[in-house]
């Protein structure tokens, strides 16, 4: 079927909601966007589905809410029937139609007579995943897109083991989703009718002092925040999003009372008002909480997304300014916190692992050697981390001890099976308690890093292609970058190339070795100085994301060697 015969059924059906006919009656003269909100249906990636709110089968509305649900609802109908009474977790984020959406989701799944715990208000995302384990039930989902802007939603779906719904079931679903061809079809219960046959459970403050009492685990050192931590000043913004849930009470809890939201940004708002992007990675994203930080002689600045499962951070310099630690730097500093402190508490265990993802910083792998801790890498998506956490429980081969992604998510305990930056931000304020005791900063923290294990510097850009002809685009690129293969990067040969897609190794000699890590699209370069550079299509965006990480003999050096790597790449992917 064509896009114009879907936007037709779309336009004409009777029982379209008033103001999704209002928003196609607006795009009536604009045939390109008209194209891109119906040529496609949403994709799964490694993360759900994410895109623009708005009418078609390319938007996140109502119909394709429900759409999803019913793929998860039928892979549930084949369930036994006391796996499928288990239920489904639901949380939301502050977006627009967040709260709609779940409640969609769970009148979809109430009409398949699926049990769903819905909360009561909005949640971050980390406590979603925690709620399926503590409940017990079969998946969960959480209404999010994460740290995109306002006109974003989406929507990811997790295991029983409160991971994102690993490759083999999200296959399942999507299969299921495909067969779902008229999204006005599609059955829904009525809420009022759900809530009295306990079908639609509400749940809230119960989940929450469960979450807390685990979070109370994530300290490390109790004395040392005794000590220090209710001394020490930060500032904390959650950015408009779901952080002020729980975050808050997580620091008091811990002991970090000498704390200040960031008053402008503590206000739940789907405008996100104060920032044009609610990303923590993003430097103006911490423009409030610097001025506040200046005026309150701050330590340690933090930042958590709208959904609370991104943490970034600005360290107090020796000048009195601020300087932005990136996703890399962040987690080196906790990895390097959690062993040391094992260390020589003697709790280190002989097996101990630490993950991340293949295009994270190797800095990590420096601090991990170090300690005798393993490090092992995976795809990008949180999901692979979860998955080896789940396996190491099973299998007891080794000891989770953290995981991280280089943009900026990490886990500490495992309780929760997915980026967890309420978490972090415990851990965080810990590392800078610890470094102020010694009459350090966290920046300070960072620089001896470097002086130890060298001086590591990564960057990550990425390009985005939008539309139909944005996905060719794509392709294009990847099969150029496929094919010319290039033989080196700013006069560096190229050693190895991964190509996860194919899950071979391919040295310059011609060798070639297995990749045992699932098939991707993704590729690696890895050069003779040890700089790596990676491409790889977002799992949740129609982008491209370009990653180069090297070492340098000093922090001058390694910006200089970035630098040229960057532009290499760049002329390349453009030439």
């Amino acid at each position: 079927m064509s896009w114009q015969e879907t936007y037709e059924i779309w336009k004409n059906e009777p029982t379209l909601e008033p103001a999704l006919k209002q928003a196609l009656v607006a795009l009536a003269d604009d045939s390109k966007a008209l194209e891109d909100a119906f040529y496609a249906p949403m994709e799964f990636g490694t993360a759900g589905m994410r895109g623009i709110m708005g009418p078609g089968i390319n938007r996140m509305n109502d119909y394709t809410v429900r759409q999803a649900t019913e793929g998860l609802a039928r892979l549930m109908d084949t369930l036994d029937p006391a796996t499928k009474q288990r239920g489904v977790a639901i949380s939301f984020d502050s977006r627009y139609h967040s709260e709609d959406f779940a409640h969609e989701a769970a009148r979809v799944l109430g009409a398949h007579n699926i049990p769903s715990f819905v909360f009561d208000d909005l949640r971050p995302t980390p406590e979603l995943s925690f709620a399926v384990r503590h409940l017990k039930a079969y998946a969960g989902i959480m209404i999010t897109a994460s740290h995109n802007p306002k006109q974003y939603n989406g929507y990811k779906i997790y295991g029983a083991d409160g991971g994102q719904m690993p490759p083999k079931e999200a296959d399942q679903i999507i299969g299921y989703v495909r067969q779902v061809t008229d999204l006005f079809g599609i059955k829904v219960a009525a809420e009022t009718d759900l809530r009295q046959s306990q079908l639609l459970r509400i749940i809230g403050e119960d989940v929450d002092e469960v979450y807390l009492e685990e979070i109370k685990s994530v300290t490390i050192n109790r004395e040392l925040v005794e000590k220090v931590g209710r001394q020490m000043s930060l500032v904390y913004t959650p950015l408009h999003g779901t952080g002020k849930m729980i975050g808050s009470q997580a620091l008091r809890q811990a002991g970090f009372n000498q704390f200040k939201l960031v008053p402008e940004q503590a206000v739940i708002d789907p405008e996100f008002p104060t920032v044009d992007f609610p990303n923590p990675e993003f430097p103006q994203a911490f423009d409030l909480a610097i001025a506040l930080g200046k005026k309150t002689g701050a330590d340690l600045l933090v930042a958590t997304d709208p959904d609370a499962d991104r943490l970034g951070t600005a360290v107090r310099l020796p000048n009195g300014d601020y300087q932005l630690l990136n996703g890399n730097q962040i987690a080196s500093l906790m990895l390097d916190y959690i062993l040391r402190a094992n260390q020589a508490a003697g709790t280190l265990p002989a097996n101990a692992v630490a993950i991340k993802s293949i295009v994270s910083t190797e800095l990590a792998t420096k601090i991990a050697e170090h300690y005798g801790v393993k490090m092992l890498n995976v795809l990008t998506g949180f999901k692979y981390i979860g998955e080896k956490i789940h396996q190491y429980e099973q299998d007891h081969s080794q000891t989770y001890m953290f995981g991280f992604e280089e943009s900026y998510g990490s886990l500490v305990k495992p309780f929760v099976r997915d980026k967890d930056a309420i978490q972090g931000v415990l851990l965080l304020a810990e590392i800078a308690a610890y470094y102020r005791e010694q009459g350090k900063t966290l920046y300070d923290g960072v620089q001896d890093l470097f002086k130890t294990y060298g001086y590591y510097a990564e960057q990550t850009t990425s390009e985005t292609f939008t539309g139909v002809a944005g996905v060719e685009e794509m392709q294009t690129l990847m099969k150029r970058f496929r094919e010319e293969q290039p033989a080196d990067f700013a006069g560096s040969q190229v050693v190895a190339v991964e190509d996860f897609s194919t899950q071979t190794e391919t040295k310059a000699n011609g060798e070639t070795v297995a990749i045992t890590l699932p098939k991707a699209n993704v590729l690696k370069y890895h050069l003779a100085d040890h700089t790596w550079i990676a491409i790889r299509p977002s799992g949740t965006e129609p982008k491209i994301k370009f990653y180069v990480g090297t070492v340098g003999d000093n922090e001058a050096h390694a910006q200089e060697k970035l630098a040229a790597y960057a532009q290499a790449l760049k002329d390349f992917a453009q030439a």
